[in-house]
């Protein structure tokens, strides 16, 4: 019979995500900041109330609103929140945050992510997703990536799956948000993973890959699956 006991792992904890900022071609993330990010992300947002119907706050009346709910990001100390700031326009058109880390067992998770129109479904959006598990997996040396969502929001599992990550099921009435029941997909991605997922990334955002009019010639799922 086969030994049950687990291999031992040669495992040591990992550093807790901080205050970074990651550079990309079509993209920059770096610190959340009021000053610096406040208005763009109103310009960016305001008007679009439905960008907020899967997030826990939102949608904000008022900039000063949105001012306030930028500040608590920024002096948070549960989540690390990263501006995205496409190249093109140097202006701030949302954010995503690394949140739920658990350095000890190298676990992390990418989430309340907030992309405005402009910046959906655009190679910014992409790429600011390829940083940032990048930088969780080799940089800090991660073991496992997490996205999570409403079961109910089919944008957000497309997009989970399209990006690399592996559906794992749903957590039933998870949590409480907005005072409904939320039912929770849970998805990861592993640091064996990575490589052939950072491969697919690479291959996806090159110059060659895109069109003069900046339309893709491959989807990022093409790509991944031709790999295999």
């Amino acid at each position: 019979m086969p030994d049950p006991t687990p291999s031992p792992l040669a495992w040591k904890p990992v550093p807790r995500p901080g205050l970074v900022t990651l550079r990309g071609r079509f993209v920059t993330l770096e610190p959340l900041d009021t000053s610096r990010h406040s208005a763009a992300l109103w310009q960016a947002v305001s008007g679009h109330d439905e960008l907020w119907r899967w997030l826990a706050e939102g949608p904000f009346a008022a900039e000063t609103d949105l001012h306030r709910a930028v500040e608590a990001k920024k002096a948070a100390t549960d989540a690390v929140f990263l501006a995205v700031v496409p190249v093109q326009s140097a202006l701030a058109a949302g954010w995503a945050s690394y949140m739920r880390m658990d350095p000890a067992n190298g676990v992390v998770e990418v989430g309340n992510i907030l992309l405005a129109p402009s910046l959906q479904r655009t190679a910014a959006a992409t790429e600011a997703m390829y940083l940032m598990a990048g930088h969780v997996f080799d940089h800090l040396g991660y073991r496992r990536y997490e996205w999570k969502c409403n079961a109910e929001n089919l944008p957000s599992r497309r997009a989970a799956e399209r990006l690399g990550f592996t559906f794992e099921g749903i957590f039933r009435q998870h949590m409480v948000i907005k005072g409904q029941n939320r039912d929770t997909a849970w998805f990861s991605m592993l640091d064996q993973e990575w490589p052939a997922r950072k491969r697919a990334f690479e291959a996806w955002l090159a110059p060659a890959n895109f069109h003069r009019d900046g339309h893709q010639r491959l989807s990022l799922k093409e790509i991944a699956a031709a790999q295999r």
